[in-house]
């Protein structure tokens, strides 16, 4: 599992860019987000979620991460990017319906391999959804990892933006 002082894995995410335009409706094409190119010379607050549209993801995490958009951005924060084991499809929809605008980048690692290669993979196959990321925050500097939390019971605490707040 990835520690503090390591390099983040490079890696490719996909996401679609906000564009407050955008019907609700409308099904763009995900980009690639290379990590090492989008986090290089910044500083970074990578969360994870276990599933978009899932009740502690929706109710608890993500907007925790939208109420904290500004604190973060005041600790020299440059980008908040969510993270989830499924497509840049579903992460546009989800940040759609969660209101996350420009403010949380919705990234999907459609194959697990970024989150594998973070040692952060979960088998959630018992409640019928395969294997995902287990909920954590990373802070990044410059490709450094500065702050992991990673959860070890349901709910939000150590990866949630009270506690990422705390270590910046």
């Amino acid at each position: 599992m990835i520690k503090v002082g390591d390099i983040i894995p490079d890696g490719v995410l996909h996401y679609v860019p906000y564009d407050p335009n955008e019907d609700i409706k409308a099904c763009p094409r995900p980009l690639p987000l290379k990590v090492h190119d989008r986090f290089k010379g910044k500083k970074v607050v990578l969360f994870a979620i276990p599933g978009p549209f899932t009740p502690t993801c929706s109710e608890q995490h993500v907007p925790g991460f939208l109420d904290a958009h500004s604190a973060l951005k005041s600790k020299g924060i440059s980008d908040v990017i969510c993270l989830s084991v499924t497509d840049g499809f579903v992460m546009n929809a989800f940040g759609k319906i969660s209101d996350t605008t420009d403010k949380i980048i919705m990234a999907g690692d459609g194959s697990g391999s970024f989150s594998r290669a973070l040692g952060l993979t979960q088998d959630l196959s018992k409640h019928g959804m395969g294997v995902r990321s287990h909920r954590f925050a990373i802070v990044v500097d410059d490709l450094v990892v500065k702050y992991i939390g990673v959860e070890s019971e349901p709910g939000v605490s150590s990866s949630g933006a009270q506690a990422v707040l705390a270590k910046l």
